[in-house]
Parts: structure tokens; sequence; C-alpha cells
């Protein structure tokens, strides 16, 4: 008797999930920051021991995993970071712009995002550059975010076409985070308006509410990208101008040297 071979969307699926998997287990160890049993791997991925040990061993044939001590759990290798950061260094555009937006982080002391409209749905953060203050915002790059309560979505969707603005309206929740959060077509719209004619983009705790950001749109290789500075409201509120002013320096040197 033989083996019945699978189906080959079956297989397709079937490497989908082991690749979501693998993403989920590296997001787990960031957020616990520890060496983790089998038992808890598999009990945070709600996945079979068996499936879990699968992926493990592999993690661990190819270096990426390490088992600290018999039975105390496995923590990530240096290999990932290794690999993460020479992707990240050889990234096409942040390579080449990364050094004004270092200068925009060390002038202002605030953290500087840039990030990109993913699928016209939400902001994709591309790079984070925190702050050396101890008290600041904290984001990661990969992190997505809502629109019409995000700076920097403010500032992208300025740059679409009318036809591709009414797509994104069509599309978006306005999630009322809060009672600061824009809520509806009409008010986001006056907002990006009032936006262009006053030289920035703000989120003043929209999302967040002791958080604010400024923000405004590059172009680099004909895409656009927006960069923000964000940090606690009060910081950003007190020093707005000034910010702006910076930000907006930073960006037209980025578009005419990059």
């Amino acid at each position: 008797m033989t083996d019945k071979p699978i189906p080959r969307q079956a297989s397709k699926e079937t490497n989908v999930k082991t690749a979501l998997r693998v993403i989920e287990i590296i997001e787990i160890y960031a957020k616990e920051c520890r060496p983790l049993a089998l038992s808890e791997l598999a009990k945070l991925l709600n996945a079979p021991m068996s499936s879990c040990l699968a992926l493990i061993r592999t993690l661990v044939s190819l270096g990426y995993l390490y088992e600290t001590n018999r039975r105390a759990g496995y923590y990530p290798t240096g290999r990932l970071l290794a690999m993460a950061q020479k992707i990240s260094a050889a990234d096409p555009i942040l390579e080449r712009i990364y050094p004004s937006l270092e200068e925009l982080r060390n002038i202002t002391n605030e953290t500087v995002v840039i990030g990109k409209l993913h699928n016209n749905q939400k902001v994709l953060y591309l790079e984070v550059l925190p702050s050396a203050n101890p008290i600041h915002y904290v984001a990661m790059a990969g992190e997505q975010k809502e629109i019409n309560a995000n700076s920097l979505g403010k500032a992208l969707f300025s740059t679409l076409g009318n036809d591709e603005k009414e797509e994104v309206l069509s599309h978006l929740p306005f999630h009322a985070f809060n009672t600061k959060t824009i809520a509806g077509k009409t008010a986001f719209l006056a907002d990006i308006e009032q936006s262009l004619q006053r030289g920035w983009f703000g989120n003043f705790g929209e999302s967040i509410p002791d958080v604010g950001a400024l923000a405004w749109p590059v172009k680099l290789s004909g895409s656009y990208y927006a960069i923000s500075i964000a940090g606690p409201l009060y910081r950003i509120q007190a020093n707005l101008e000034d910010f702006a002013q910076k930000l907006r320096v930073i960006s037209t040197f980025i578009e005419k040297s990059a």
C-alpha cells in the first residue's frame, strides 16, 4: 500500500503555518526575555508539544536556539541578532538616510520613527531610533498603527491621489482609542488640510493619552515615506515649532541627498 501524496494546497498551508510559528517564537522571546522550557513555549504558542518540539529541534540544529541547561529551557543565540543586523544594514533606503535620522534624534533628544503605508490600510514602522532620555516613547520596528490616529499615517495619507484617498477612507475603521481620536471622514480630512497648511502632521494623545508626535512625508526613490518625532506629550507640545522646523529641514535634506 502506497502513501497518498499530500495535496499541493495543503502543503502550502502547512509551510505558511510553520513560518508563522517561527515568527511567533521570535516575538515570544522578544517579549519574555528569558529561557523558556518546551512546555512554556507550547503554551504560549497555543500549539501541541509535538509540533513545538519539532520546531525547537530545527532551530537548535540551525544554531538559532540553544539549551541553556538540561531541562532549563531554550534561548536564542547571537546568530539571530547577527542575521537581523546584517539585513538591516543592507536596507537600500535606511542605509542612505540613517545618519540623518540619527541627527534628528540627537538634536531633539526624542524618539524618531520612519514609516510607510502597508497595503494602504495601516502604517508600518520601518525603523525606530529611541531617545536617550530616560522617559521616552518606546516602539519597535515592524509595528503597525492606525492611519487616522498616527502622525505618520496622516502625513502618508496626504501624499495619496484622490482615488487612493477615497479607497483608504472606505476601509478606515476610525477606531476610537480615546476621546481625542479623530472620529469620521470629515474631521479627518479637515485635520489633513490644516496640517498641510501649517507644515506638520500631529498626534497629541490620539492613540496613547500621554504621547505626542509630529511627522512629515519624504519622497525617496519614487515612493513616499514619513518621519516622525515622538515623545511625552508635554515635551512635544512645549517644543512644537522648534521640532517642526528641525523635522522639515532634515526631511528636505534627505529628499535632496538620498
